[in-house]
């Protein structure tokens, strides 16, 4: 009862406390509320790629359409894909032709759309109808319809559609769909990703964590007056620490209310903000419920247990209040157990092996035994640096006078730094030392070629006019075209027995120059290709190459009755020549012949394939690309040639690296703004009496720019020492080498802008408090 009596004493001090009592409550709501916003971003992502997921997989064709061609049916459709990309951005999408009455139609799509017409996404809808989509509606000219409900889409920022189709072909690559609805494909991380997972959920939720331990002791120098007038009039020490655990409570259920608030708010605006193309929907943003009932627990009992900690460094008599400071100087012994327990306790942990189980929570205990440790280290380190310094400046000596006699709470607005530039040197050390096993060398050459196109769809000179069509596009220097397809020997096989088979590519002579050493070259040309080295494959190219014999140019065409299969007499004066690799890296071998030869016409299931070069100098060359093969194909695949690739799991991740560490920079510097208001609000009057003495307000100006930085110079250089430890005993984990030293200085300069954005934020309420009527009193 007593327990329960002071507490509720120190809730009514808190909420009745007059405009300075609310003041203190409200700069303790705000932090603790922004806190709690952020867990509960937090908490929300399981469900929100579970959500995610889910709508994936729904849109995808069901599991027996990817094992064996559907049977076709009043309810099948044919669909081939269309993905194309704007502008950096991916839009996704598909042609679309029913084969009967019925046709199955895909999540958020409520009927297919019609020839010449278009299901857009919301987001892709208004890009078209923007200025900015100019280019792209050149390549997607169709009528929109309808537009694609959430159920269909990633996202609403998605940029996604289904055209409808009057000429798609099972023959021309449409592929038949009876339903929609994937199962679910498991692929685990690797190890070394989920070390990175665990790391990045470490780093961005324990300076949360140290934030809001901070913002329930705002006002805590008032505080401890008040209490010392209670003493005056009869209150015990321990009644005084439950009055102060009182209004913390207070303070921190504010704090639960108000994130919830900022939580609800910024959910409904959710859907509007895109980063690095990337957007949520507001649905989507639900915390898990035994997550919510965890943070709903902890936030007031930390509170209080902060609060209570605090007060064992107070002495509250009634004629005053002694802090246990300054004469007394901090230990040290223990403060450095708590870091080095946390390395003993990875490095125990040991070595991460390939394809081994990963105890997420020992490494997660490590880590946070290292990130909280120096945040406890962060006091005396400040403490020990201010101590000696005297000289310098008004400014300066104002300063750091004011933090040689109270530097706690610099430390604690620092702290939240430390902790969030320590995790994040250890992880950018971890992301550069296991980066290339995540790094994939394609072999594609772009110096060459920056693009590779191939359509299943050939008609007429498809060769010949896929070239000329991408040379007289905007930007492109020179096209590598040409039209593939399969070969076989005539003649009859046994079930058990491979038909000889090679392939059979045609194009002009600049097109075969490019991928087979050929020499000499006229119109109507003919080349056997040997692969480099490879005597055996040279070998079996000529069992179906064979010089003045014929070969079969329908391999796997299903003839009517009485059809006679196509024929070709390969030149008997056909040069052998040497494959040499094409721009995406690969080497051609089989039969090279050039358009006077054979007729591209006359080649049933042939791919035309095109590799070209662009000029980089000129804008959207890209795009002027990608709408010229829309133009001559919808169905047309285009990808860019690059070097090297990265895994899209390490890939997924870094994104949610960059979601969270945006997220968490933002909270630091709120945290660190509302630290630095709440005080400037409690030196209120010391401001106005050396206004009142003289004191120029740029002198005051400068103090507080220094108080602010002495502690984060400070903060980050122990940070940079952390975190440099802590990320070559994650890399030693993991069997790889450190590769980059110096991935701090960025953190480093974020701080120092961090910094001075805080203290320019700061000078308003710092001009308005420098006004004579803060020498008031009552």
């Amino acid at each position: 009862m007593t327990w329960l009596r002071d507490l509720g004493l120190g809730i009514r001090f808190a909420s009745a406390g007059g405009r300075e009592g609310w003041a203190r409550t409200a700069l303790t709501a705000v932090g603790v509320g922004l806190g709690v916003a952020l867990l509960l971003i937090a908490s929300s992502v399981p469900h929100l790629l579970a959500e995610r997921a889910h709508r994936d997989l729904a849109r995808q064709e069901s599991a027996a359409s990817h094992e064996e061609q559907a049977a076709r049916s009043d309810t099948t459709v044919l669909r081939i894909s269309a993905a194309t990309e704007y502008r950096g951005q991916a839009v996704g999408g598909f042609l679309v032709r029913p084969e009967g009455a019925h046709p199955v139609t895909p999540p958020g799509v409520g009927a297919l759309p019609g020839p010449g017409e278009m299901v857009a996404s919301p987001a892709l809808k208004k890009l078209l109808a923007s200025p900015e989509g100019s280019l792209l509606r050149e390549r997607l000219p169709y009528r929109i319809t309808a537009t694609i409900g959430d159920a269909g889409l990633l996202a609403p920022g998605e940029l996604y559609f289904y055209v409808g189709s009057d000429t798609l072909t099972a023959a021309s690559g449409g592929h038949r769909v009876d339903g929609y609805g994937d199962k679910v494909r498991d692929e685990p991380l690797p190890p070394a990703l989920v070390v990175l997972v665990i790391m990045i959920c470490v780093v961005l939720l324990a300076p949360v964590a140290i934030f809001i331990a901070t913002a329930v002791r705002f006002g805590g120098d008032r505080r401890d007056r008040r209490l010392a007038a209670l003493r005056l009039v009869g209150t015990d020490i321990r009644s005084t620490r439950r009055i102060a655990a009182g209004e913390a409570l207070f303070g921190s259920l504010l704090g639960l209310l108000a994130g919830v608030v900022f939580f609800l708010v910024g959910r409904r605006f959710s859907g509007y903000v895109e980063v690095w193309d990337y957007s949520v929907f507001p649905s989507d943003l639900t915390p898990t419920p035994w997550m919510a009932a965890l943070i709903a627990v902890a936030v007031p009992l930390c509170a209080v247990l902060v609060t209570l900690v605090a007060m064992r460094a107070v002495i509250v008599e009634p004629l005053g209040v002694v802090r246990d400071t300054g004469r007394r100087r901090r230990r040290l012994w223990w403060r450095l157990v708590v870091p080095a327990l946390g390395l003993a306790v990875l490095g125990v942990t040991g070595r991460v092996g390939e394809g081994e189980f990963v105890d997420p929570y020992p490494i997660a205990a490590g880590a946070v035994l290292v990130l909280f440790g120096l945040a406890l280290l962060l006091p005396w380190l400040v403490e020990a640096c201010v101590r000696p310094l005297r000289r310098g400046p008004l400014s300066w000596q104002l300063a750091v006078r004011r933090l040689q006699l109270n530097s706690g709470a610099a430390s604690r607005a620092v702290s939240g730094i430390a902790v969030a530039v320590a995790g994040a040197v250890a992880l950018q050390m971890l992301f550069a030392a296991v980066g290339d096993e995540f790094t994939h060398i394609t072999g594609q050459d772009p110096a060459r070629a920056q693009f590779h196109t191939f359509s299943e769809q050939v008609s007429g000179d498809a060769a010949n006019r896929t070239i000329e069509e991408f040379r007289s596009t905007k930007g492109v220097e020179a096209v590598i075209g040409t039209v593939e397809t399969y070969v076989t020997k005539p003649g009859t096989y046994k079930e058990d027995e491979v038909t000889p088979t090679t392939s059979l590519s045609i194009g002009d002579c600049a097109t075969l120059r490019e991928l087979a050493e050929i020499g000499s070259c006229a119109d109507g040309d003919v080349f056997v290709v040997h692969p480099r080295g490879d005597k055996e494959m040279s070998d079996w190219v000529d069992r179906t190459a064979r010089k003045g014999q014929e070969i079969e140019l329908d391999s796997g065409v299903r003839l009517a009755p009485g059809e006679k299969r196509k024929l070709w007499t390969l030149p008997a004066e056909a040069r052998t020549v040497t494959a040499a690799p094409d721009p995406l890296g690969e080497e051609h071998w089989g039969i090279m012949a050039t358009v006077g030869a054979i007729d591209p016409r006359t080649l049933p299931n042939a791919q035309t394939v095109a590799q070209i070069k662009v000029a980089d100098d000129v804008e959207d060359v890209d795009e002027y690309v990608r709408n010229t093969a829309a133009r001559i194909d919808p169905g047309m695949r285009v990808a860019a040639l690059t070097s090297m690739t990265r895994d899209r799991q390490y890939a997924s991740v870094q994104t949610g690296l960059r979601f969270g560490a945006l997220v968490t920079l933002l909270l630091i510097a709120a945290s660190m703004l509302v630290s630095q208001l709440e005080q400037l609000r409690e030196r209120r009057r010391l401001l106005s009496v050396l206004v009142a003495f003289g004191t120029r307000r740029v002198t005051l100006g400068w103090s507080v720019l220094w108080q602010t930085a002495v502690p984060v110079v400070i903060g980050l250089l122990a940070a940079t020492a952390g975190g440099i430890a802590l990320g070559a005993v994650m890399t030693w984990m993991l069997a790889k080498t450190v590769t980059r030293w110096w991935v701090f200085l960025p953190l480093a300069g974020a701080g120092g802008a961090l910094v001075v954005a805080v203290t320019l934020l700061s000078l308003p309420l710092l001009w308005r408090l420098m006004r004579p009527d803060g020498l008031r009193t009552e």
